[in-house]
Parts: structure tokens; sequence; C-alpha cells
């Protein structure tokens, strides 16, 4: 498998789990008439965040398919606490909860990006499989690339990964 061969280096070891923020600007295409966003378009921001943070971390879901290993969703739930709206800019701020060499959990929190109201919370659970969709343990090398201690994401680098219409 591909992976950036020394992802945690220059990394301080007090620092947090694998986390990252993930910034998108709420479309017309988003919203209904009353200009909140549909609730399924957290989900998918969810999945953008997701995709953006292993990235990050030197794990692209290619280099994992190539290697024989599939992430599929085994659960999903978001609590809405509040709509976003057309043009709001949504924060979707990450991080991995348990993992295992079956499963890896994460977290999301979304907020205004603006006031830092959090708009839902959610989690998904994953579990590693084979190509024909039957369980299997991920590489310990995976597992500890999703554990390593890391710093938290500058305010520089959350705006880089800000996703515009």
């Amino acid at each position: 498998m591909k992976m950036d061969p020394n992802p945690g280096a220059g990394r301080p070891e007090s620092a947090a789990p694998a986390s990252a923020v993930y910034r998108t600007r709420v479309r017309y295409a988003e919203v209904d008439r009353m200009g909140v966003a549909y609730h399924s378009r957290y989900i998918e921001w969810f999945e953008a965040a997701r995709t953006e943070m292993l990235r990050g971390l030197g794990l692209t879901y290619r280099a994992l398919e190539e290697s024989g290993f599939l992430l599929p969703v085994r659960e999903v739930s978001c609590l809405y606490l509040a709509p976003a709206r057309y043009d709001d800019v949504v924060e979707i701020r990450t991080r991995i909860g348990e993992v295992s060499r079956l499963i890896v959990e994460l977290l999301y929190e979304a907020a205004e990006a603006d006031t830092g109201r959090i708009l839902a919370r959610g989690r998904t659970l994953h579990c590693f499989t084979n190509p024909s969709g039957r369980p299997v343990r991920a590489e310990p090398g995976v597992v500890d690339l999703l554990t390593k201690p890391r710093k938290q994401p500058t305010e520089r680098e959350a705006h880089a990964q800000t996703r515009t219409p």
C-alpha cells in the first residue's frame, strides 16, 4: 500500500489524535425552498471531510483499494441542532474515534465557520473488507497511521481545504 513513509515526522508526541477541518460553502443546489441545507448534504460533507482527513494522513481511498482493502460505511448517524443556510460557510471538524484492525470510527461536528455555532454532530463506523465484502483485518501500519498523535491543523491549513462552488 502506498502511504507516506513517515507521516508523523516533526509532530509532537503530545499532540491530539488525528483530526482535520474541512470547509464548504452551502450551494444553492444543496438547499430547499426555504434556503436550508438538505439533511442528506451533511452526510456528503462528512464523506468529503473524511476523505480529506485520510489524505492528510498519507492514506487515500485509492491506495487502500489498490492494496486490496475497502472501508465501507457500516453505520452513520447525524444529530441536527441548527440549520445551515444558502451561502453559509460550514466547517466540518473530523476526528478519529475508536480504531482497531477491524473497524474505524469517525466523529464529526458541523459548525458555522463565522460564529462556531454547532449545526450538527455525526458519526460513521467503517469496517475493513476485501473486495468481495468479507471483513478482514487491516495491516498494523494502517492502524498505527490512524492512531498516531498529530498536531491540530492551522487556520491556514483549514482554509486550504475549503470547497467553493
